[in-house]
């Protein structure tokens, strides 16, 4: 079910061209607010729901979907399976928490993509026997398209040689809705971009934002700086693969950056995924320039730490939830 929330082609049309996939019902969910939207997708998912009389529904990640699907499921009767649970980032002020808490307090089947999604959700009193360790599906992605990716040709298109370019991806609602913390951030990428060409692909809220705020024409200034629409998947996973490093708010590109031990500077204070910061690439720098200054100088120097990929991100995570699913229904 495609609910339509990434209402942007460029964010979900797309992908589904890509990857040779088309979706069996789409809600068609308008612009709005999170609470209009979540109202819609559920009275679209109620219609599926009746009309497919599900065994079981499977929500995935941290979205206003996944929460809208989970209450639907919860409503209707319809056991829940939530992928990607248990991670915790205890900031509360993000949105994508609240969806992560409130969907594990009513899913009955948790698949946990690393260690840290176990012991939350144990302390949380959940029940063990309904936890499922199965790994993280995002690297099966990567895993099976590799060939695509490595083919794709946005280097070229680029002007760029591989190797020193930076990839930069900025969207929460804390950096970008934030006058001062968006002028922070395009201080930041003048910053980086006097050593290392800067790809940054905008996405859509942060697009809007820059312009409110008078800064798109500062941010355009920026000499060496590669200004450019959301990408789609397999131009940005070569771009991911091929740089010197990330900048990122990002959690997905946190874990692949970790999987493709690619240094990893995440402008937050905190993670959901702390096996990035604990066993991979990733390291929380917030705002703090001198911070900042100080990991890309040891990237630099060769002495970032090399990281190691957490266990079964290993490209059959996928497999895993299959078999689960076949064995709990």
């Amino acid at each position: 079910v495609h609910t339509g929330q990434h209402f942007d082609a460029k964010m979900a049309d797309v992908f589904f061209e890509q990857f040779g996939l088309s979706p069996d019902h789409w809600l068609g969910v308008e612009p709005g607010s999170p609470n209009t939207q979540m109202a819609h997708i559920m009275l679209g998912l109620e219609r599926v729901v009746n009309e497919e009389r599900p065994d079981l529904m499977l929500v995935v990640g941290d979205v206003n979907s996944t929460l809208a699907g989970a209450i639907t499921a919860n409503k209707l009767g319809i056991p829940l399976g939530h992928l990607e649970s248990g991670l915790r980032s205890r900031d509360r002020g993000m949105p994508e928490e609240i969806n992560r808490i409130l969907t594990d307090q009513i899913t009955d089947h948790y698949f946990i993509t690393e260690q840290s999604g176990m012991d939350h959700l144990l302390a949380e009193g959940r029940p063990k026997e309904a936890m499922h360790f199965v790994g993280n599906t995002m690297i099966d992605t990567l895993v099976k398209f590799e060939g695509r990716i490595q083919a794709a040709k946005v280097l070229e298109e680029l002007g760029l040689p591989g190797g020193t370019h930076v990839l930069m991806t900025i969207h929460r609602p804390a950096t970008v809705d934030d006058p001062q913390e968006l002028a922070k951030l395009v201080d930041l990428i003048a910053l980086v971009a006097k050593d290392h060409p800067v790809v940054f692909p905008v996405h859509p809220r942060t697009t809007n934002n820059l312009k409110q705020f008078g800064l798109q024409d500062r941010l355009s200034g920026i000499k060496g700086l590669i200004l450019g629409e959301p990408m789609d998947y397999f131009a940005f996973q070569k771009l991911i693969a091929t740089c010197a490093f990330v900048i990122t708010d990002s959690g997905g590109i946190q874990e692949e950056t970790t999987y493709r031990q690619v240094p990893c500077l995440t402008l937050r204070p905190n993670t959901e995924r702390p096996c990035t910061v604990t066993l991979g690439t990733n390291e929380l720098i917030t705002f703090d320039l001198p911070a900042l200054q100080d990991a890309i100088g040891r990237i630099h120097a060769g002495t970032f730490k090399q990281g190691e990929v957490p266990p079964l991100w290993d490209g059959h995570a996928t497999e895993r939830v299959v078999e689960t699913l076949a064995k709990v229904l």
